[in-house]
C-alpha cells in the first residue's frame, strides 16, 4: 500500500508494533520440548487479546495463526505436533491484521545449544536485511534492495533462495511490488514516498532449489540444508525507510 493520510501511518505503526511484540513473546517462549503448535498459540493469544487477527488465515485459510518453520523448512511451516529440539534453526513469521492494516515480520533463532554454523546462517539473514536498509530510500530502484541482500549473503558464503521474494503489504497480505532478494535489471519499480513493503531476506546455507511439502504449505530445501529468514515491514517516510515492526 501507499500511505495516503496520517491515519494510514498511525494504523500501520500500530499493527507494526503489535507484530513486533507478538514476535518477541514467541521468541521468549521458544524452548526445547515445546511443539510448534504450542509456540503458535503464544502468538495467537497475544494478538487476539489485542483485537488482531491472523492475516494468513484471513487471506489463505492457513491452518495456523503464525508460520513456524524449522531447519530445512524455509517458510510457511504449519504449526503442529513437531517438538522443538536443541540446535533447531527456528523461523517465526508473524503477520497480523489490526483495524484493516497488516504488518509482517520474521526472525530466525536457534534453540540452544547454538552451533557456530547455525548462528552464522541466522546472523547472515539479519545482516543482509541491514545492508539493504542502507540503500532503502525514496527514488531508489527496488532492484537495488536485492543487489544489497545478495551481495551480503554471498560474502557470508550462503545463498539467496530466488523463489521467495519480499512484497508490498498493508491493506492486503501480498501486494505489489515484488521485492526480490537478488539483483535483476528487469525488476520494475522504485521506492516512493509512502510505499509500504515487507523486506525479507530468505536464504539457505548452500545453493538449493525448494519444493512444497505434502502438507500443501511448507516450503523446504531440496538438498536438506538449513534455511534462515529475517523480515520487517518498512515504509518510505520523509525520503527514508522507517521500520514499522521494530521491537
Amino acid at each position: 500500500m501507499t500511505i495516503e493520510s496520517k491515519s494510514d501511518l498511525a494504523g500501520m505503526r500500530a499493527v507494526g508494533k503489535l507484530v513486533a511484540q507478538a514476535l518477541r513473546e514467541m521468541q521468549n517462549a521458544a524452548r526445547p520440548g515445546m511443539t510448534t503448535e504450542q509456540l503458535d498459540m503464544v502468538g495467537a493469544r497475544f494478538c487476539r487479546k489485542r483485537g488482531a487477527r491472523s492475516a494468513p488465515q484471513l487471506t489463505y485459510d492457513f491452518p495456523g495463526f503464525n508460520c513456524i518453520s524449522v531447519n530445512d523448512e524455509v517458510v510457511h511451516g504449519v504449526p503442529g505436533s513437531r517438538v522443538l529440539r536443541p540446535g533447531d534453526v527456528l523461523k517465526i513469521d508473524v503477520t497480523a491484521e489490526l483495524d484493516g492494516y497488516i504488518a509482517d515480520s520474521a526472525v530466525t533463532i536457534v534453540i540452544p545449544p547454538v552451533t557456530a554454523s547455525a548462528r552464522h546462517l541466522a546472523d547472515c539473514a539479519r545482516v543482509a536485511f541491514d545492508r539493504a536498509m542502507t540503500v532503502a530510500a525514496e527514488g531508489v530502484r527496488i532492484s537495488e534492495l536485492g543487489r544489497a541482500v545478495e551481495a551480503e549473503v554471498l560474502e557470508w558464503g550462503h545463498a539467496v533462495i530466488h523463489d521467495m521474494c519480499g512484497h508490498g503489504v498493508g491493506r492486503a497480505l501480498h501486494e505489489q511490488p515484488s521485492v526480490p532478494n537478488f539483483f535483476s535489471p528487469f525488476t520494475p519499480g522504485h521506492l516512493q514516498e509512502g510505499l509500504v513493503i515487507a523486506l525479507e531476506p530468505i536464504i539457505a546455507a548452500s545453493a538449493t532449489e525448494v519444493f512444497e511439502d505434502d502438507d500443501g504449505w511448507t516450503i523446504r530445501t531440496v538438498n536438506g540444508c538449513h534455511a534462515a529468514h529475517f523480515e520487517h515491514t518498512i515504509v518510505i517516510q520523509n525520503g527514508r525507510a522507517e521500520i514499522l515492526t521494530a521491537a
